[in-house]
């Protein structure tokens, strides 16, 4: 059985197919109904939560981004603000890896929370030692 993870954090990637309906977005359903029968806390960077919404007010609408990033945190997804701490550990995965800034974020909380990071963006292969990676 595999161990249930400490917490669980969402970045963008996971965030936008599960609000597109794409096939891997049932799979995040499952893993937030899943946090919540475990209690498992759940979280999103600000930075990723950015990203979600300027994708979804540039494709849709600013009203629906704003509707998405409230459903989000009505699933109990905690939005996590930036803080030095964390700033300094994405800058520290930017500068150590070819990654996008937004993902280094989502890496610095998954790593900074002990937590695992759902997501199916390849980006995230290169940091697999030093973040425990959920893949979608």
């Amino acid at each position: 059985m595999p161990r249930k993870p400490r917490a669980l954090v969402l970045d963008s990637w996971a965030v936008l197919a599960y609000l597109g309906g794409e096939a891997s977005g049932q799979e995040v359903a499952d893993l937030i109904t899943s946090a919540h029968e475990n209690r498992t806390p759940m979280y999103m960077s600000i930075i990723n939560a950015g990203e979600v919404w300027y994708i979804l007010a540039r494709e849709i609408s600013e009203a629906q981004a704003d509707a998405a990033l409230a459903d989000l945190t009505g699933l109990g997804i905690e939005m996590i603000d930036a803080n030095w701490q964390l700033t300094r550990m994405a800058g520290t995965f930017k500068a150590r890896h070819r990654m996008s800034y937004a993902d280094c974020f989502a890496a610095a909380l998954a790593k900074e929370r002990k937590a695992e990071l759902a997501t199916g963006d390849r980006e995230f292969k290169q940091i697999e030692g030093e973040v425990n990676v959920h893949w979608l």
